[in-house]
């Protein structure tokens, strides 16, 4: 890996420091605008951790979005309600539950993923291959470098990566 002069290296950390914020801003923005900030559109998002990991317990799942449980619990009951989720007993522990995606949830979910990589293809519309697959690889290094240093956070750092074939392991391959 090649590291810029120090002054260069430091001055591009200022930059991705102070575009970061306006990227969090953008995004709810643009959430916001496109979609309304309903109730069930939050707890929709929910649907991603429990497809990607499985069957999880409801406290589980608050700890892995950095959410209050009783903004999850409220969320996963509307989520129960509509059929997207059931529970199931826990078998390590009959007496708790976890959470399992139900068909009608896998589809609400393949119906946010359109619409988010439909808004992502907007964006990146004038973008050439090389330019986005070195984008992907970069910014999943970055989500991935941001997660490892949340403490007791190890369910987000064991995310499983993105298929070898989406991105390049070497942001120099996509030139």
């Amino acid at each position: 890996m090649t590291r810029s002069a120090g002054g260069d290296r430091q001055a591009q950390l200022r930059t991705i420091g102070e575009v970061m914020p306006r990227l969090v801003r953008l995004i709810h923005a643009y959430k916001t605008a496109t979609t309304g900030q309903s109730r069930d559109r939050a707890a929709h998002v929910l649907l991603f951790p429990l497809v990607r990991l499985g069957p999880l317990r409801q406290s589980a799942l608050a700890d892995l979005v950095h959410a209050d449980p009783s903004t999850i619990s409220r969320h996963v009951a509307m989520l129960v309600e509509h059929g997207l989720v059931r529970r199931i007993a826990d078998e390590t522990d009959g007496r708790a539950s976890r959470l399992v995606v139900t068909d009608a949830g896998h589809a609400t979910l393949a119906q946010l993923r359109a619409e988010r990589e439909g808004h992502l293809a907007q964006i990146t519309a004038d973008w050439d291959d090389a330019d986005l697959a070195t984008f992907t690889a970069l910014f999943g290094r970055l989500v991935d470098g941001m997660a490892a240093l949340l403490p007791d956070d190890a369910a987000l750092a064991d995310d499983p990566p993105l298929p070898d074939d989406a991105v390049p392991s070497d942001p120099e391959e996509a030139r």
